[in-house]
């Protein structure tokens, strides 16, 4: 039993835990470098041991080789069985093409026949490779011999050279590439002997490591630890009794002794502190006295057996008061009664009670209760405990009349309003507006994405948008009954019942931008109509052409003329190139009349520039006008509506024209002076186009007007004055400016500047 006793406590001390564990360690950490040395000493001496036996084959092919060459089938013997008396070398055998074997230091093996289906042949047989072909781990491999040993067998192939094929020789066919393969057995008896010295070596220094540093820790844990440990244990039961004073004696600078000398200063002051204890225990019960809350001790009958000074200053009650009388003001107890509770379960209650303080004045409290207990844990009173909210409880009402307010005028903005999650974009809240506009009553759109409003290929994009900017103008939406509007968006961080949302509010702009279409639809055909004569003429030189054609081929087939068929493709190709010109211009037409929604695209000026000046150009030639091209032949590509900005730039050319001709009055000027200069270029991170004409330029005194609606510089009946108008929006539209500058009397320039974008 002593024996066994000792054991398990040995078993449950500190010092034996940490030499099994460090032992451990130590035992594991050798096995593991042992066995992947051992591992790494055999792989380095198989290699070498097979590198051996493959230079012993390239030997014995080379010693042979002359013997070969002159078919001397003695010397080749005699080669072999000199090779062979080494202790290591166990077999040479020759073996030819059909796995005879021609030589061999046994003379018993000479014309065995070995067989070649048998995974050692098959690595040239069945894989149709050459044994040159085939690396030294494949033609060697480790075999047991019938002595017991292992051993290694290497295989080398004898190719057929060009001496073997002369008539001098035995002569080999020229086509044979392998002669045969020369098999060399190598034993490793020795090298699996000293494998297995190093091996028992390696166990010995193992077992080594283990025993002695697991003994050494032992020794010195048992006089550094667990001794000194039994001496703070015996400390630590003395304080436990309450004997403050006894000291651990435990001289020493190390971390034990450090904390023998903390034991024994927790001693001392744990007998501080209990001293402190009993001084304050006195303290505290006379803080109950200036607790800055209403504190009332209540026996069963609700009468006040105690309170604090807090109490008494504020209603003045005396020992013995029912306490809904002293101060509540009643005269039976309250229905809901939280000290009733408390007696009844023990447990703590609360709740929200109104009173009359002293002075008349209407209070509201925080009431808690808890229950006081006897030594035998009987109910004898209980304690109320009550906090004064009658400031806060008047805060309340006037937010809540604050709030109700808010909400009226939000739900009466006359602009649909939503109040949208930040993060996801959810609709939280939204105002009486909506229905008029949207066609959604509050319940059918609330907890919906604001997003639902989007056309689908939208969503994304303007969702990024709406999280970034605060104004986003000309944005689609779909109403309840898919009806397409068209409104601007204004968005304003806030806060929502403790979270961060976006205050979002919409303003429909349907019927303005009809409107804005329909101004921009009468600019068109006011522009048509300007044309009108350039396009006659334009149209009238492919039909002079194709009339032209036509007669000379009616003449010819009236006369019984045979016309060439050069001469024949030729006007069939007049014809057919002026018909398609007649095409295109009447499609320009077409398309520039069309009337489209804005659409913002990457356009280059360029190209505008050319179809505006295209469906322009005979204007200005029957007006003798020159226009003159400076134009930038890398100009980056911009956003913006190309059809309507072709309107804006037909438009700066009919105000050209016009300016040149009114200067010129009748009889005009030297042909010379008039002229139109078209420019494009980039400046200041913008593409710019400049339009400017030799007219008598703009007076200062409205040049601030020139882009107001219905204004015009022109004689009566001779504008609209909404040309510019009309060219403004579009620019701004287009994220563009538009800006005049005249230097009267000697012309105008328009500048139209578009931002470049950014790159991805």
């Amino acid at each position: 039993m002593k024996l066994k006793h000792t054991i398990k406590n040995l078993a449950r001390s500190l010092s034996f835990k940490l030499v099994l564990i460090v032992g451990f360690t130590l035992l594991l950490s050798i096995a593991i470098w042992a066995y992947f040395n051992v591992k790494y000493q055999k792989e380095k001496v198989l290699a070498h041991i097979v590198a051996d036996a493959d230079r012993l084959s390239n030997t014995i092919k080379l010693g042979t080789h002359y013997a070969m060459m002159l078919n001397a089938k003695s010397d080749i013997r005699q080669i072999i069985q000199n090779i062979s008396r080494q202790d290591e070398v166990k077999n040479i055998r020759i073996f030819n093409k059909k796995g005879e074997i021609t030589y061999s230091n046994s003379h018993a093996e000479t014309g065995a026949t070995a067989d070649i289906q048998s995974r050692r042949c098959s690595i040239c047989h069945l894989k149709k490779l050459l044994p040159i072909e085939i690396k030294l781990s494949e033609r060697s491999w480790i075999s047991t011999s019938p002595e017991g040993y292992r051993r290694i067998e290497v295989i080398s192939p004898i190719l057929n050279e060009p001496g073997c094929s002369t008539s001098g020789c035995h002569v080999h066919p020229g086509g044979t590439e392998v002669l045969g393969i020369l098999n060399v057995v190598v034993s490793m008896a020795e090298y699996d002997r000293a494998i297995f010295r190093f091996e028992k070596g390696i166990v010995a220094l193992a077992a080594f490591n283990f025993f002695v540093p697991s003994v050494i820790i032992f020794i010195f844990i048992m006089k550094f630890v667990t001794l000194p440990i039994k001496k703070l244990i015996i400390g630590t039961h003395r304080i436990a009794r309450g004997n403050y004073s006894a000291a651990v004696e435990i001289e020493k600078a190390d971390e034990i002794g450090q904390l023998a000398g903390a034991i024994n200063q927790m001693g001392k002051e744990i007998g501080e502190k209990q001293a402190e204890l009993n001084r304050q225990r006195n303290e505290y019960q006379n803080l109950f006295e200036q607790v800055p809350c209403l504190i009332t001790v209540q026996d069963k009958n609700y009468r006040l057996i105690g309170f604090n000074r807090e109490f008494s200053e504020k209603f003045g009650p005396k020992l013995g008061d029912y306490c809904y009388q002293a101060y509540k003001g009643r005269d039976k107890k309250c229905e809901t009664c939280p000290v009733e509770k408390t007696f009844k379960d023990g447990q703590s209650h609360f709740c929200e009670e109104t009173g009359t303080s002293k002075d008349g004045t209407v209070t509201n409290w925080i009431v808690r209760t808890s229950a006081i207990r006897n030594v035998d844990n009987e109910i004898v009173a209980a304690m109320e405990m009550s906090l004064d909210i009658t400031h806060r409880r008047q805060l309340e009402e006037k937010l809540q009349k604050s709030e109700k307010k808010y909400q009226e005028i939000f739900n009466n903005i006359p602009n649909p309003a939503f109040v949208l999650s930040k993060a996801t974009l959810e609709i939280l809240d939204c105002n009486l507006s909506v229905k008029p506009v949207y066609g959604y009553v509050k319940r059918d759109i609330v907890h919906k994405s604001f997003l639902t409003l989007f056309n689908e290929d939208e969503k994304e994009a303007l969702a990024s948008q709406i999280r970034t900017k605060t104004v986003i103008h000309r944005v689609r939406h779909l109403t309840k009954d898919q009806r397409r509007i068209y409104v601007d968006i204004w968005v304003s961080p806030s806060d929502y019942n403790g979270q961060s949302v976006l205050l979002v509010t919409t303003s429909d702009i349907t019927q303005r931008l009809e409107a804005e279409q329909q101004l921009i639809q009468t600019g068109k055909m006011a522009t048509l109509g300007e044309m009108a004569t350039g396009v006659a003429h334009e149209l009238n030189q492919p039909l002079s052409v194709i009339k032209t054609a036509s007669s000379f081929c009616m003449k010819k087939a009236n006369r019984k003329e045979k016309i060439q068929d050069t001469t024949l493709f030729t006007m069939l190709s007049k014809i057919d190139s002026n018909v398609d010109r007649a095409t295109r211009i009447i499609t320009h037409m077409r398309q520039f009349a069309r009337k489209d929604d804005l659409k913002l695209v990457k356009i280059q000026l360029n190209n505008v520039l050319e179809r505006a000046f295209e469906i322009f150009s005979q204007q200005l030639k029957l007006r003798g006008i020159e226009v003159v091209w400076d134009i930038d032949p890398g100009l980056p590509q911009i956003k913006g509506d190309a059809d309507r900005l072709e309107q804006v730039l037909i438009n700066l050319l009919v105000n050209a024209r016009d300016a040149i001709e009114e200067k010129g009055g009748p009889g005009g000027r030297h042909e010379g002076d008039k002229k139109i200069t078209i420019k494009t270029g980039i400046i200041d991170h913008n593409t710019f186009v400049e339009v400017c004409d030799t007219g008598p330029g703009i007076p200062d005194a409205v040049r601030d007007k020139i882009f107001e609606p219905f204004f015009t510089t022109k004689a009566v009946g001779k504008g609209t004055g909404l040309g510019l108008s009309i060219s403004y929006g579009i620019v701004k539209d287009c994220g563009g400016s538009i800006q005049v500058k005249s230097t009267s009397p000697e012309g105008t320039c328009f500048i139209l500047k578009f931002p470049l974008e950014e790159k991805e």
